[in-house]
């Protein structure tokens, strides 16, 4: 077999053809492969038996040191493809659900890492930047709407505020986890370079006064564009599309009492009530929902059937005549009703 002719080139950035040229070659080489076997192995061995504790609820998964070595020698083309694998061979040693959207934040991981070290000369600086990518757009913004989406297929819910330990952890942990990093590399990168692995002669990782203003710098912008994305969620995201079915049955019988207590215009009439929208502001505990009320049909007996339904099956059904709408305002924190203010059809 001819032996193929391996560049040893380095970039300044992985936005030219060369690099991804060089990337995908490494899928040819014999000893990438067995290097990305072993990482593979140790990322999962990783992930899956070793945690360090920090603090109650707070540690840290050595897993990423593993996957940043693996793309600074591989690049991000064999490190997609053993992100995969190692997501599928994690999952499968644990006995959890497989859900295909998760593999996408593997990935991303990956070819995060491998687009900040792979052919390129490493700085503390891009080690910062490496994992303030990955813990803002893949730890927090890419796996917060995966994981609303997991809680809505597999239990009908989506429990938003599950997700805010993990937010915070990552803005936590980012400084620690970078430098961590910087130290582990820079005992790696002479190790691969005299394994012939790498190809970037190292000279050493050290951060300097303008890093750690950079570190913190990029914390505060974490901070701030997570509580920009949480204010965005709030504000535009009705709190109803987390409801089990349950939970829309009691919600919209809830609204009934509270709105004829004060109101006569519906007294004569067999009505039901359904939420169209409940909006909930960031960090506020009052909830404004918005309510349709409808007629139910003479003869017709209401039921839970009627009770769970939401905003168009309910204006659709054929048992139901649209009489009028209210806007109630809770303090969810006390129960209280703040305001009612119900108006009739014309």
């Amino acid at each position: 077999m001819a032996r193929i002719e391996k560049s040893t080139a380095v970039y300044k950035t992985p936005f030219s053809k060369g690099y991804w040229r060089d990337a995908a070659m490494e899928l040819k080489d014999t000893k990438m492969l067995v290097f990305a076997a072993l990482i593979i192995a140790l990322r999962v061995a990783l992930k899956t038996l070793v945690k360090i504790p920090l603090a109650p609820n707070l540690d840290i998964t050595p897993a990423f040191l593993a996957n940043a070595l693996g793309a600074m020698v591989y690049g991000p083309v064999v490190g997609g493809l053993a992100a995969i694998i190692s997501d599928v061979l994690g999952v499968l040693l644990r006995g959890d659900t497989y859900f295909l959207p998760y593999v996408l934040t593997e990935i991303s991981g990956s070819v995060i890492f491998a687009m900040f070290f792979y052919r390129q000369k490493i700085t503390p600086t891009r080690v910062i930047l490496s994992r303030f990518c990955i813990c803002l757009f893949v730890n927090i913004l890419m796996q917060t709407p995966i994981d609303i989406l997991f809680q809505k297929v597999m239990y009908g819910k989506s429990t938003y505020v599950l997700t805010l330990p993990r937010i915070f952890k990552n803005l936590f942990m980012f400084p620690i986890e970078s430098v961590v990093l910087t130290l582990f590399l820079r005992v790696m990168q002479p190790l691969t370079t005299r394994m012939r692995l790498t190809y970037v002669k190292s000279e050493g990782l050290s951060f300097t006064k303008k890093q750690v203003v950079l570190l913190l710098v990029l914390v505060m912008v974490g901070v701030a564009s997570v509580f920009g994305y949480l204010f965005i969620h709030y504000n535009t995201t009705s709190i109803t599309t987390g409801y089990t079915t349950q939970e829309v049955i009691d919600n919209n019988k809830k609204m009934q009492p509270i709105l004829l207590e004060d109101n006569d215009y519906f007294d004569d009439l067999t009505t039901v009530t359904i939420i169209d929208y409940a909006a909930k502001p960031f960090l506020q505990s009052k909830v404004t929902y918005d309510v349709s009320v409808y007629q139910v049909a003479d003869g017709v007996e209401v039921t839970d059937a009627l009770w769970k339904l939401k905003k168009t099956p309910a204006s659709k059904h054929e048992d139901l005549t649209k009489v009028g709408t209210a806007v109630i305002v809770i303090d969810e924190a006390t129960g209280e009703v703040l305001s009612v203010e119900a108006k009739p059809q014309n």
